[in-house]
C-alpha cells in the first residue's frame, strides 16, 4: 500500500512566529490554585461589573520602578462585599480607599482580597482607589514572555515598554485580570521624565509638566478594553499622521518612532492605509475610529494595544525580513504592520472570554494575512500564503486549551487555525457568503467578549452547514483528516479516516480534470464514474490527506 500525502508536514526547528507567541504553557497536571484564581470567575469577580479605570502611574527608570494608584467605577450586580483584585510579586498594594476611608485587605499570592466596608447595593455604582507600586517583573523575551522591557536607543535615551499577553496586565498594575470583563472605557496617566514621551492608549487629552521636570501624559480610551490591551510606550518619540478615509469616514492615524528612525518609518508605515483598506473590506470598519490608530516604535517585536498597536520588526517586509510561507508573498508586506493590526478585529474587537479559547484571536488574525495578500494580489496569491504556512504546523496538541485555569492551547492555533478557516471557506463556496460572515461576526460581536461556542455557532448558522465535526477536527483533535479511496472499474469508493467521530466534511476532488464534490463520512460510499481508469487529485486548498488504497 502506497501512501500519497496531499501535503508535506515538515516540522522546523528555527523559531517562528506562532511558536514563539505560544506562550509557556503549564502541562494539564500542574495547575495550581493560584492558575483557577486567575483563570476562573470566581465568587469575588463575579458580583461586580467594571466600568471604567483611571490608571495614574509614575515610571521611575532609575530604579525600575512604577507607583500609583488605580481608580475603579463598578457596578454591583450582586450584594457582596468581598472584592478580588491581582496584582503579581514582586508588585505591592499599599492602601485601599473607598468613601474616603481606608479598606482592610489581604494577599494570597498573586491575588487581593479586599474586604469592603460600606454596603454595596444592588444595581449602585460604586468607586475604589487602590494605591500600588514596586518593581515589576522585567520582560525576559518580550512579547512572548513579557512584563517591562527598560531599554536604551541607540542615542542613549530610554526606551521602555509594556508587553503581557498570557501573563497578564496584573504583571504592572492592579485590576481585576481576567478577559470575560472588559472595562467600558480608561483614563490613563504616565508620569515620564521630561525628556520623554509616554505613549498609551486612545487619544492624548493632556501634556502637563511638573514642578520637579517630569511630565504627565493623559491618554483617553472610549472603547471598551481588554486588560493586557492596555500599554505604555516611553521613549524619545517624534510623531507624523494622516488621515485615512474609511468606512465610517475620517480615522486618525498617527504614528510614533524614535528620532532616528523617522525616514524610515515615512516609507515603511505606508501599509498601514493598505492594511486599514484591506481589512475594512474583509471585516468591516476598523473599530475604534474614536480612539485613533496608532502605530507606536517599541523595544521588542510588536503586539496588538488597542489603538496603540506596537511595532519593532526593524522596519522591513516579511517577519523581520524572512518570509514565513515560503512562497514569496510574504515579503510583499510588513509581517507585524498587517499582523498586529489585524488583531484589532479579531483581539481587541472581538475578543475571548478564556484564554484557551485563544484561537479566535489567533486563527483569524493568522488567516488576515492571507486576504490581506489576496486583496492586493489576487485569489490564488492569497490561497498560495496560506497553503504556504502549513510546513509550520507541529500538530502536537489540541488548538484549544483548558478552561478556567489561563491555559492557552497548541500554538498551532496560527497556522493550523488559519487553514481551518481557509478550508471552511472552501466548504462554504461562495466567496461574497464568506466575506458577508467574516464581516458579520465584527458587527454582531462588536466589542464584545465571546467562546469559542458563539463563533462555531455563528460560522455554522450564516454557512447554513453543520460545522461542528470540522471544528472538533481541527480544534479539538490532533490529526489531519485522511480521505482513503480506491477506483474498480468506473465507480470510486471512499471514506474519511483518521477522524473525529462523526466527520463527514465535503470535500472538492479533480477526477480527470473535472471538478467533483465528495461527500464522504467514517463509511464507505460509492459512486459511479464516467471513465475507467480515472485519477484523482484533491483540492490543494482543503487541509486534508489522501491515500489510495489500491497503490
Amino acid at each position: 500500500m502506497k501512501k500519497y500525502s496531499i501535503f508535506l508536514f515538515i516540522f522546523l526547528l528555527s523559531v517562528t512566529y506562532s511558536e514563539a507567541q505560544g506562550l509557556l504553557s503549564k502541562s494539564e497536571n500542574q495547575f495550581s490554585k493560584q492558575d483557577s484564581l486567575r483563570g476562573s470567575i470566581t465568587k469575588e469577580r463575579i458580583w461586580w461589573d467594571v466600568k471604567y479605570y483611571h490608571l495614574d502611574i509614575k515610571v521611575n527608570p532609575l530604579d525600575s520602578t512604577i507607583t500609583g494608584y488605580n481608580t475603579i467605577q463598578y457596578k454591583v450586580l450582586q450584594e457582596y462585599k468581598r472584592m478580588q483584585i491581582d496584582l503579581q510579586k514582586p508588585m505591592e498594594i499599599y492602601k485601599v480607599m473607598q468613601d474616603g476611608k481606608t479598606v482592610q485587605f489581604k494577599r494570597e499570592g498573586n491575588v487581593f482580597y479586599i474586604d469592603l466596608e460600606a454596603a454595596q447595593t444592588l444595581g449602585t455604582t460604586k468607586e475604589l482607589t487602590i494605591f500600588y507600586g514596586g518593581k515589576p517583573k522585567v520582560a525576559v523575551n518580550p512579547p512572548w514572555d513579557g512584563g517591562i522591557t527598560w531599554k536604551k536607543d541607540s542615542t542613549k535615551n530610554l526606551f521602555i515598554a509594556s508587553s503581557c499577553q498570557g501573563l497578564g496586565a496584573s504583571v504592572w498594575w492592579p485590576n481585576k485580570d481576567h478577559m470575560y470583563d472588559e472595562v467600558e472605557g480608561m483614563e490613563i496617566s504616565v508620569n515620564v521624565p521630561g525628556n520623554l514621551t509616554d505613549v498609551s492608549n486612545g487619544r492624548l487629552e493632556a501634556v502637563k509638566t511638573l514642578k520637579d521636570g517630569t511630565k504627565t501624559y493623559t491618554w483617553v480610551v472610549k472603547n471598551p478594553i481588554n486588560n493586557y490591551g492596555v500599554n505604555i510606550n516611553i521613549g524619545d518619540y517624534v510623531t507624523f499622521s494622516e488621515k485615512y478615509k474609511g468606512e465610517k469616514g475620517d480615522l486618525d492615524c498617527v504614528y510614533y518612532v524614535l528620532r532616528e528612525n523617522l525616514a524610515k518609518a515615512k516609507v515603511q508605515f505606508k501599509d498601514v492605509p493598505r492594511m486599514l483598506k484591506a481589512f475594512e473590506h474583509w471585516f468591516g470598519p476598523y473599530p475604534f475610529y474614536e480612539d485613533s490608530y496608532k502605530l507606536v516604535e517599541a523595544p521588542y517585536l510588536g503586539m496588538e494595544h488597542q489603538s496603540s498597536v506596537t511595532y519593532g520588526n526593524g522596519y522591513k517586509n516579511g517577519y523581520r525580513g524572512s518570509d514565513l510561507s515560503g512562497t514569496g508573498w510574504g515579503l510583499k508586506f510588513d509581517f507585524i504592520i498587517i499582523h498586529e493590526s489585524g488583531h484589532e478585529w479579531f483581539a481587541n474587537n472581538i475578543t475571548y472570554k478564556d484564554i484557551a479559547d485563544m484561537w479566535i484571536h489567533e486563527s483569524f488574525t493568522n488567516y488576515s494575512e492571507s486576504l490581506f495578500v489576496e486583496y492586493y494580489y489576487g485569489k490564488e496569491a492569497g490561497n498560495e500564503y496560506v497553503r504556504g504556512i502549513r510546513k509550520n504546523i507541529e500538530n502536537d496538541k489540541p488548538i484549544i486549551g483548558q478552561y478556567n485555569v489561563n491555559n492557552e492551547g497548541s500554538s498551532d492555533m496560527y497556522y493550523k487555525g488559519a487553514n481551518m478557516l481557509h478550508t471552511i471557506r472552501q466548504i462554504v463556496n461562495n466567496d461574497e457568503k464568506w466575506r458577508a460572515i467574516l464581516r458579520g461576526l465584527n458587527s454582531t460581536f462588536y466589542h464584545q467578549t465571546v467562546t469559542t461556542k458563539q463563533i462555531e455557532d455563528y460560522l455554522s448558522a450564516q454557512a447554513g452547514i453543520d460545522l461542528s465535526t470540522v471544528f472538533n477536527q481541527y480544534l479539538r483533535d490532533i490529526r489531519i483528516p485522511t480521505l482513503e479511496y480506491f477506483f474498480n472499474r468506473n465507480t470510486i469508493t471512499y471514506r474519511w479516516t483518521n477522524c473525529v467521530e462523526g466527520f463527514n466534511m465535503p470535500l472538492k476532488v479533480i477526477i480527470d480534470g473535472q471538478e467533483k464534490w465528495l461527500k464522504p463520512s467514517a463509511n464507505w460510499n460509492k459512486e459511479p464514474l464516467n471513465v475507467e481508469k480515472p485519477t484523482l487529485k484533491i483540492d490543494p486548498d482543503f487541509y486534508v490527506a489522501g491515500f489510495d488504497i489500491t497503490e
